[in-house]
């Protein structure tokens, strides 16, 4: 099928914007979720290439990952979500908008598990199996190694057990992979994770309507990353108990029925949670209770 720009295309309706996901894989189903979690209806049925948000200005085109910076790029998506190290590969003129949290990865040398790995320097003279050409050409000219690239599309791990390379460079999550072909990781070339990209010369309505899009990504993503705590506190340790709390502004404070007790509301970091509760219980905070968040707008 032949797509173009115009307001004719199979994918497009010039009035809404455009996004681009991937259709299957990894990344489909974590964004079709955060899209939900900002609010966002997207029905698709099986083998849809596009589908229409019931409730806000939005289409959604699935399509191949490595296909979305080019759509963006080219303006027939307006914005797309796809992983880091597709945007780095595929070095189209996009824009990276926001890290969405999701699909996070490393792209990665990796060796046979019984060679000594010290530095780029291993990689001198040595074939190189990877499906991400560019990026591992740009880290081998950054470290000055010179070394030959094989470019494959699929099974990269595989390629040193039939003698096809000496060492690869691919995605990695938990390296189970790489051990059950007799590798190790080396060496990280590059943290990934899904990112919003958008066209770079995007309309001003448009640009508007990707605001919106945005507002609520990071109200979802604050979100996540924070916990609302509720916690009953005696009076004579309140300021203490107070001090340890680096919520939004100050905590709430209101008087317990029991004379000589208060209740404390306030909003941690998951990142200083457990530090913190530990503190809290240590300064006599009592039945603490920790409550998710499902949207935080600040």
């Amino acid at each position: 099928m032949s797509i173009d720009k115009s307001s004719n295309s199979p994918l497009g309706d010039g009035g809404k914007l455009k996004l681009a996901i991937q259709k299957s894989g990894r990344l489909h189903d974590d964004s079709i979720r955060l899209l939900k979690e900002c609010g966002i209806d997207i029905s698709n049925g099986v083998n849809k290439l596009k589908a229409d948000a019931s409730n806000f200005p939005l289409e959604v085109f699935f399509l191949r990952d490595d296909d979305i910076p080019q759509y963006v790029e080219d303006g027939v998506a307006d914005i797309g979500f796809v992983g880091e190290n597709v945007v780095f590969e595929k070095n189209k003129k996009v824009e990276i908008v926001e890290k969405l949290g999701f699909g996070k990865c490393r792209l990665s040398i990796a060796i046979r598990k019984g060679e000594t790995y010290t530095d780029a320097s291993f990689l001198e003279g040595k074939k190189i199996a990877t499906s991400y050409p560019v990026i591992l050409e740009k880290y081998l000219k950054d470290n000055k190694v010179n070394a030959e690239i094989h470019e494959i599309s699929g099974s990269v791990e595989i390629a040193p057990g039939i003698g096809l390379a000496d060492a690869i460079c691919d995605l990695v999550s938990s390296g189970s992979t790489l051990f059950m072909n007799g590798l190790k990781e080396t060496e990280i070339i590059l943290k990934s994770q899904a990112v919003l990209i958008k066209d770079k010369n995007l309309d001003p309505e448009k640009q508007k309507i990707l605001d919106k899009i945005i507002f609520r990504i990071e109200s979802v993503k604050k979100a996540k990353n924070n916990k609302y705590i509720l916690l009953n506190a005696p009076n004579n340790n309140l300021k203490e108990i107070i001090s340890l709390l680096p919520g939004m502004k100050s905590p709430t404070v209101l008087p317990l029925a029991e004379e000589g007790w208060s209740s404390v509301h306030s909003v941690l970091s998951e990142e200083q949670f457990w530090d913190i509760i530990e503190q809290l219980k240590a300064a006599g905070a009592q039945g603490i209770l920790v409550v998710p968040i499902e949207k935080m707008i600040i």
